[in-house]
């Protein structure tokens, strides 16, 4: 036997029982460190992992419930959004647009004295093209050509109206009508904007 180990059993019974409470303590410690503890700091973030997961399911779970009331909500306002863009006309129908309002004025029996169209004002997805009007005729007659605007496919206001006094004409009580007749046209990917820096550029 070596002679260390022969010399530890001659040891008293309380030094002996010590040690041996030393040696399990070191070896205690040793498990915590190396292998409880690692093992602990693992376990929570898997336990992280799993939290973080679930709540995505469950959040994945949700929307997966509402997809059907999302999908209808979409398609309410994608034909809300097709309405709204059918009542705004793109650059090409705008002259035929304008030709129509002034057509307009006439078959009601006003006299268009002043039609200008003005400079476009960008809005974003849209802008307003203004035009302005003069126009004689009697009271009715530009009532009805407010109405027959108002019912136009597209979006057509009637802004600034000013009136100056009635005179009579051939047995007629006639007004004179200065307006700003504004509609607008929908502008794709704000060219509007882009166009209009561009003018002011050059």
């Amino acid at each position: 036997m070596h002679p260390t180990i022969e010399k530890i059993f001659n040891w008293p019974l309380y030094q002996r029982l010590l040690l041996l409470a030393g040696v399990v303590a070191l070896i205690l410690a040793g498990f915590v460190y190396f292998v409880y503890l690692e093992k602990h700091k693992e376990y929570v973030q898997l336990e992280q992992k799993k939290s973080s997961r679930l709540a995505k399911l469950q959040e994945d779970q949700r929307i997966a419930d509402n997809l059907p009331k999302f999908k209808s909500e979409y398609e309410s306002m994608k034909r809300k959004l097709d309405r709204a863009l059918a009542e705004l006309p793109n650059e090409k129908e705008i002259p035929t647009l304008l030709t129509s309002i002034a057509s307009l004025a006439k078959d009601n029996g006003l006299e268009v004295l002043r039609f200008k169209p003005g400079n476009e004002n960008p809005k974003g997805f849209y802008a307003e093209v203004p035009v302005s009007l003069k126009l004689v005729g009697s009271y009715h007659e530009v009532a009805m050509f407010a109405y027959d605007v108002s019912n136009l496919a597209r979006i057509v206001n009637i802004n600034d109206l000013k009136m100056g006094a009635p005179k009579m004409s051939a047995g007629r009580n006639l007004l004179s009508v200065e307006c700003l007749a504004t509609t607008f046209r929908f502008v794709e990917g704000g060219t509007a904007s882009n166009k209009n820096n561009k003018r002011k550029k050059r």
